[in-house]
């Protein structure tokens, strides 16, 4: 993979760790809606000419590591993906009617912060994020 990407007369690496969750933090990502929205989300992304570069869907939030052009805002491209994939979501697993928004499903706002070259160290994060949560789920037990 190239370390740069170009546009017609830029020459760019624009990566950001993003983290949203459900309204309400509900646990609502899982089985059929889960297998289905990490090819959603990477369709969505690509429809802004971004990437998913590492991506790990929890029950309670979605991380990813996306590659976003310059001359797109990041919270336009978020706010794209949030808003298109929550349509997705009810219309296809929410018993909704075709006329359904979806502006009910996820929470308002989200986490975003930059990685330079040492990205790295993010995509090994998102992709343990599941066994860790696990872990400290078992260390609460004994609490």
């Amino acid at each position: 993979m190239e370390l740069h990407q170009s546009l017609s007369h830029t020459k760019w690496d624009c990566k950001y760790h993003i983290v949203w969750i459900p309204k309400y933090r509900r646990k609502v990502l899982y089985g059929e809606s889960r297998r289905y929205l990490g090819d959603v989300l990477r369709y969505l992304a690509r429809q802004k000419e971004g990437r998913v570069l590492e991506g790990h869907l929890m029950p309670d939030h979605v991380q990813m590591l996306l590659s976003i052009p310059p001359k797109y805002e990041v919270a336009q491209v978020v706010g794209f993906v949030k808003g298109k994939s929550a349509i997705y979501v009810v219309r296809n697993f929410g018993n909704r009617g075709k006329n359904f928004t979806g502006e009910k499903f996820w929470a308002r706002g989200c986490f975003m912060s930059t990685c330079g070259k040492d990205d790295e160290e993010v995509k090994e994060y998102i992709k343990h994020q599941e066994q860790e949560d696990k872990r400290l789920d078992q260390l609460k037990l004994f609490e």
